[in-house]
């Protein structure tokens, strides 16, 4: 448990190692997979297990690119894009949650997003599937008028926020709990304040819904 009510909110270094942990924690798991896959591979006693072997190296390959190619749009600007379309930006969301137990409903209107519009779309995509640890549907949306409206709604059983997301949906520093939880619902906040956008959030019974507005 970390305690940190009296402390400001992260920013340049601090902000970096949060982010980092964030991408190692979810880099780890595919990439231990692989070099579990490699070692059945080389152990002779284990031929028997070579075709689990090479499908769970394919499968954790996959999930290992997935991730890579959302952490490039979602955290990063490694990119030469300066502008995603939205079937883009669905692939790479659909190629992270991929196997879950939420379904997820596409929305997003055509044409073009920023870098920082498609940071905000895809990582509030991510947190809207991430509220439904039971299943559930998803449902991604964006609308164009004065400002870029973009919308995410998880209904399903179980939806919920954890406590340490609703912290940092809210722009707040965590008090206690965990930052790797903490971290991408705070990014999403800080991308959408330093586009010149806002965040709201709603949660009842059931149901979670985000929203977000950035200048277009």
């Amino acid at each position: 448990m970390t305690d940190t009510a009296s402390s400001p909110l992260p920013d340049g270094q601090a902000l970096a190692a949060l982010v980092a942990g964030k991408l190692c924690h979810d880099f780890i798991s595919p990439a231990g997979a692989i070099s579990s896959g490699l070692d059945l591979l080389k152990d002779p006693t284990a031929q028997d297990m070579r075709d689990d072997a090479m499908g769970l190296i394919e499968a954790s390959a996959k999930k290992m690119v997935a991730l890579v190619a959302f952490a490039r749009v979602a955290f990063g600007a490694s990119t030469s894009a300066e502008r995603f379309s939205g079937a883009e930006l669905g692939e790479l969301v659909a190629g992270l949650t991929e196997g879950g137990r939420a379904t997820l409903e596409w929305r997003v209107e055509g044409g073009d997003y920023t870098r920082a519009q498609a940071r905000a779309l895809v990582n509030l995509a991510y947190l809207t599937v991430a509220a439904l640890p039971s299943g559930g549907a998803a449902a991604i949306s964006t609308g164009r008028g004065e400002r870029l409206t973009i919308s995410g709604v998880a209904e399903g059983p179980r939806a919920r926020l954890k406590p340490e997301a609703v912290t940092g949906l809210a722009g707040r520093p965590l008090a206690e709990g965990l930052p790797g939880q903490w971290i991408q619902p705070y990014w999403l906040w800080l991308t959408a304040r330093d586009a010149g956008g806002s965040l709201d959030v709603e949660t009842d019974e059931g149901r979670v819904a985000l929203t977000v507005h950035m200048p277009n």
